[in-house]
């Protein structure tokens, strides 16, 4: 059983333990929040109850006037769903024309395609349907609505750059500020002066409406062409607790909280706040451990997980009403921030953090780093709750600690690596990138670093152009500039069946499923290592993947060596769409055989760029010197003797700097295969 819980205080508590917020009479200061209490009525009702629908004809009357319209309302008023509809109604798909909608996040792109689609009474993928990575659910000629991530809307402008397609696009929950959304909207500000038919709608929910209308309004004839359009929402108040002493393990104590709500409080479901996939697994655990400790219960629980790697048909798992004897608790990222809305939350539990994506340029990687959230965030997250009725958010930081949390964070173009940006510009013509119009402008020697990687990868020539063919063909792969390296050089090295296979499972997380603690941790381990190699966890994924076909793809079989069933076959998915592609590209098919080293070279062709040494310190140093790294405790490699040399597909932040997915290497193919890249490049106190 877990410790007791701290406290949590009412408005006027003095004692110690959680602390309410001091209600604020200032109405300037105070956050209102958006509700859907329709969920009863039939799909028609709904639709008419929602916010936005009272100012329909206006959106259509601004449409008609204005080339690009800004549309402020909080999640929920029924901007991503409503607004499509209300332009396919106004005819705005007339001679085959499309409206796109882009969302940062795939989920929230399939959610509300299904959405619609029940709205109109189809199914998903004729009148309706999406488009995300390796999955295409649209029909050309009869759908009428897209919903996308940004990054498909980017790969489309490269066959056709003016977007000839659709008449209306939409981009969704700007606010996010994803790498990809400032892609688009510098695109969408390019494309919009040569087409003047093409109407463009940025809908958000917190965006500084008055930056993105300056953004895009070109004054004609003395008459803007951008306006702004804010959509009220219907409210109910929200209590904020706080709790007055840092917690040691924000992890544990979400749970506690958690676990007091559902003693103590009345009907509602919850939703917790972590930081990434790890993490919410290991709380859904804890909470289902501790369900099935209570003796007795006012409500059943139903426990479930949301990060973006959770498959589609899992991920829509929190959509549904569990029934009135049921309290749902839901463990999500900071997806559910604003991408998607959950139906009957009332109480929210906020951990404080985000996990966030950014730029190392001594390792000139991107790494993982835990970080606090922003005030904004933090606004965000607590208006999930109150949807229904009043809502409570417990948040595990101190009021104190809120006031001094940033306005808001970066956004990624400012803290990512930038060669999968740089790339995708550099394939739609784009030639000099500094003078792209980004509406935030990234820093310069991350946009030097980014140039530099794609050219030591062959991807740009001397000139700073795509390479032909082989940079024209890295934009076209939905993968990252080293990954898309790796796989087309498959063909040099007799191994494409092999490079297919660990693409794809790349793109999976958490492969391996590792119980918290007891006999099945232990069995899990000792299953886990029937597959590991010495030559690293990149060989171990490959090994797992040929026992899964070889075993005719058997979920019995995946439970039994606690493997990923669902990731497993996302992956046969994905190769199946890679192969495809490498097949257009014209490398020929071919098996190394069991020959590893051929897939270990093959590796390095693509990673090079991430290599380090064992320095005598015990640590590993990258080649330009960046030290103190350390092989991460889920790498097959972790308990074993650290070999003199690896590569490494990721680097993660926390208490010490981890890399992840480490291959073995032999120095001598750094020289052979990257000679331009570490021969005259680099200067090093010690030899390959």
């Amino acid at each position: 059983m877990m410790q007791q819980p701290p406290r949590f205080l009412r408005p006027g508590d003095t004692r110690h333990g959680w602390e309410a917020e001091k209600p604020d009479l200032d109405p300037e200061n105070n956050t209102t929040f958006v509700f859907n209490p329709n969920i009863s009525k039939s799909i028609d009702q709904q639709r008419k109850r929602l916010p936005i629908f009272n100012v329909r004809n206006h959106i259509i009357y601004l449409m008609e006037n204005f080339q690009t319209l800004v549309i402020c309302g909080e999640t929920g008023s029924g901007k991503s769903t409503q607004i499509p509809q209300y332009l396919i109604e106004a005819g705005w798909c007339r001679g085959g024309h499309m409206v796109g909608i882009t969302e940062p996040r795939r989920v929230a792109a399939t959610a509300l395609a299904t959405r619609v689609a029940d709205e109109r009474g189809t199914i998903v993928g004729d009148e309706v349907g999406y488009c995300i990575r390796f999955d295409d659910h649209t029909k050309p000629g009869l759908t009428q609505i897209k919903y996308m991530t940004e990054g498909i809307l980017v790969c489309e402008m490269m066959a056709d750059p003016l977007l000839r397609s659709y008449s209306v696009v939409m981009l969704d929950e700007v606010h996010e500020r994803t790498l990809y959304t400032d892609v688009v909207l510098g695109l969408m500000k390019k494309i919009i002066k040569k087409r003047p038919d093409l109407r463009l709608i940025v809908s958000s929910a917190t965006m500084d409406a008055e930056e993105i209308s300056d953004y895009f309004n070109v004054k004609k004839d003395g008459k803007d062409t951008s306006i702004i359009l804010s959509i009220p929402g219907r409210t109910f108040p929200i209590e904020v607790f706080y709790i007055r002493d840092p917690v040691p393990d924000y992890v544990r104590a979400s749970v506690e909280t958690a676990m007091r709500i559902h003693r103590l409080e009345e009907a509602g479901d919850i939703l917790m706040f972590l930081t990434g996939q790890e993490e919410v697994d290991s709380a859904v655990s804890l909470i289902k451990q501790e369900v099935a400790s209570l003796r007795k219960s006012k409500y059943d629980v139903l426990v479930l997980p949301m990060y973006g790697a959770l498959p589609a048909g899992e991920q829509l798992r929190v959509f549904l009403n569990p029934g009135h004897k049921t309290r749902k608790i839901v463990v999500a990222t900071n997806i559910a921030e604003t991408s998607i809305t959950i139906p009957g939350i009332v109480y929210v539990v906020d951990c404080g953090f985000v996990k966030l994506r950014c730029f190392n340029a001594k390792t000139r990687n991107d790494s993982l780093v835990i970080v606090p959230i922003s005030r904004a965030e933090a606004q965000q997250r607590a208006g999930r709750a109150g949807r229904l009725r009043s809502g409570r958010v417990f948040r595990l930081y101190s009021e104190d600690a809120y006031e001094k949390l940033t306005p808001h964070l970066p956004c990624e173009m400012q803290r990512t690596d930038l060669a999968p940006v740089v790339l995708q510009l550099k394939a739609l013509g784009i030639e000099n990138i500094l003078r792209f119009p980004f509406l935030s402008r990234p820093p310069a020697q991350h946009m030097i670093l980014a140039l530099d990687l794609l050219y030591a990868l062959g991807a740009i020539n001397d000139d700073g152009n795509l390479a032909d063919p082989l940079g024209l063909q890295m934009a076209e792969l939905p993968l990252d500039p080293k990954v898309s390296k790796m796989l087309l050089s498959s063909g040099e090295f007799g191994c494409t069946e092999e490079i297919l296979t660990l693409v794809a499972m790349l793109q999976i997380n958490n492969v391996f499923q590792r119980p918290s603690s007891g006999n099945r941790a232990l069995e899990a381990r000792r299953k886990r290592r029937e597959f590991e190699v010495a030559e690293g966890d990149l060989i171990t994924l490959l090994n797992v993947y040929n026992a899964f076909i070889k075993e005719k793809k058997s979920k019995q079989w995946c439970g039994v060596n606690f493997l990923n069933y669902k990731g497993l076959m996302r992956a046969c998915e994905i190769r199946s769409s890679m192969a495809g592609l490498l097949r257009k590209f014209g490398v020929p098919s071919s098996s190394a055989a069991g020959d590893v080293q051929a897939v270990c070279r093959c590796i390095t062709a693509g990673f090079f760029p991430n290599a380090a040494y064992l320095h005598h310190s015990g640590t590993y140093h990258t080649v330009r010197g960046e030290p103190g790294l350390h092989i991460h405790p889920t790498s097959v490699l972790y308990t074993e003797e650290q070999p003199q040399w690896i590569l490494y597909a990721e680097v993660i932040h926390s208490s010490k700097i981890y890399v992840r997915d480490v291959t073995v290497i032999d120095p001598s193919w750094l020289e052979e295969l990257a000679p331009h890249y570490y021969e005259k490049r680099i200067e090093r106190p010690f030899s390959l």
